[in-house]
């Protein structure tokens, strides 16, 4: 897989170099599936587990790249963004000359299911607080907060890595899931322990929720202007949250920051080929 930079405006585009360069963009309207993962696909063409590397391209501020993959599923990597951060800061970031513009939420927007609850609420930055309560001694309850407009992303988020349990490892191996997983890139949990350690953070579970969250969200095709807050949500409501915003427009409205901060508000491509061979 290789990212290359993308004029302004394209936005992020997945290419297939096995399938003679089929490009599927990454918007909601390309959604596939979201059990375990994110996946797009656009005309047959499958492309699995998007959210590690989107999250990172919003950690970074990059609104425009190409990235081209010969297979049909990203690479694991560590099993966080903190890989696809480090390679794509050595390629280097480019300034482009068109503005940024963001999604600035207008009004609250709520949405419950059971036990599990998303919402975002008005606000002039980007920010997230996220719960989640797992049946797992090293889990339970956890919750953390995080502002993702001052470059705390980078430092508090992109090095978290996914978890699973050993137990679910079969039933998502046969979904055509997690084909590169191993111990070295996935927190591995048995019934009262893990397999691997130690743990990035104390609480790094809930820090990956937030990880996988912000690469859902990259999904509205802009970064958000808007404070999320989410309780037990998981991939299938981050993106029902994508939809119920694009579906309302009064929800909604495209800015861009003051002329003040334009040196932060630009848009922002790869400069350079960011390589990950796997």
């Amino acid at each position: 897989m290789q990212i290359l930079p993308a004029p302004p405006g394209t936005g992020i585009v997945f290419r297939r170099s096995d399938l003679d360069g089929f490009e599927v963009e990454a918007n909601i309207r390309n959604l596939a599936r979201v059990s375990y993962a994110t996946s797009l696909m656009k005309k047959g063409v499958f492309i699995s587990t998007t959210e590690h590397m989107l999250s990172a391209f919003i950690g970074l501020g990059i609104d425009n790249a190409f990235v081209e993959l010969d297979n049909l599923e990203l690479p694991i990597l560590d099993g966080s963004a903190l890989p696809f951060v480090e390679l794509i800061q050595k390629a280097g970031l480019r300034k482009q000359r068109r503005p940024r513009r963001y999604m600035k939420i207008l009004r609250e927007i709520e949405m419950r299911e059971g036990n599990k609850f998303i919402s975002v609420y008005p606000a002039d930055s980007y920010s997230v607080s996220y719960s989640i309560n797992f049946p797992h001694p090293l889990i339970g309850k956890e919750t953390f907060q995080v502002e993702l407009s001052n470059g705390s992303y980078l430092r508090k988020i992109a090095a978290a890595r996914t978890f699973g349990s050993r137990e679910d490892e079969k039933k998502m191996r046969n979904m055509g899931l997690i084909r590169g997983a191993s111990r070295e890139n996935c927190i591995v949990l048995t019934r009262d322990g893990l397999e691997n350690g130690p743990l990035r953070f104390s609480d790094e579970f809930v820090r990956h929720k937030i990880l996988d969250l912000v690469g859902d969200l990259a999904l509205l095709g802009k970064p958000i202007l808007g404070k999320i807050v989410a309780d037990r949500a998981g991939h299938a409501m981050h993106t029902a949250l994508v939809s119920r915003i694009l579906r309302d427009k009064t929800l909604w409205e495209e800015v861009t920051l003051p002329e003040e901060n334009l040196d932060s508000s630009n848009s922002y491509s790869s400069h350079a080929t960011a390589g990950f061979a796997v």
